[in-house]
This record gives C-alpha cells, sequence and structure tokens, in this order.
C-alpha cells in the first residue's frame, strides 16, 4: 500500500510539472513568485515541505528579491548560498 501511494504522488508531481506554464521558469530558473511546490521541490535542498513554506511564505509577502529566501524558515544563508543560481523574483505580468 506504501508503494501504490509514492506511485502515485510522482506520477502526480511528474503530470503537474509536464503542464506548467512556460512563465514559471525564466531563462532556466525558477521563479520564485510563480512556481508551486513541484516545481519548488526540483531546486536541489528542497523538500515537500520546504517548498510549501515558500509558497505559504509568498502568500504573505510577494518575494522583491531572491535574497528574502533566507526569510523563509528552513532556509539559512548556505541553503540560499546553493540556490541563488537556480531561482529568480520576476514580476508576473498581467495579460
Amino acid at each position: 500500500m506504501k508503494t501504490l501511494k509514492k506511485v502515485v504522488l510522482y506520477s502526480v508531481l511528474m503530470l503537474s510539472v509536464m503542464f506548467v506554464p512556460a512563465y514559471g521558469f525564466a531563462a532556466g530558473k525558477i521563479n520564485l513568485n510563480t512556481a508551486g511546490v513541484a516545481e519548488l521541490t526540483q531546486l536541489s535542498g528542497i523538500g515537500e515541505k520546504t517548498a510549501q513554506k515558500i509558497v505559504e511564505y509568498r502568500t504573505q509577502h510577494k518575494f522583491k528579491s531572491v535574497d528574502e529566501l533566507a526569510n523563509v524558515k528552513g532556509i539559512g544563508e548556505k541553503s540560499l548560498a546553493k540556490l541563488r543560481d537556480q531561482v529568480t523574483v520576476e514580476e508576473v505580468k498581467k495579460k
């Protein structure tokens, strides 16, 4: 039963990544202001719980710089240094 849950979870994650709009990935980087949990878990050192904390932080405080990632519980200076080249903060253009 545990294996079936894992298979379903991984399948859902993979499908969600396949159907993510392109604006979630700017120049090969993940946009902190648009990425969901599935995209954020693609970052090195970011698991599902930390990805959820990033999304929760974003609902309260829109990211204005990558440095603000250090304000998310569980992300320290070392983690921020590793993530800096993998993420971006861009405005979401309204249509």
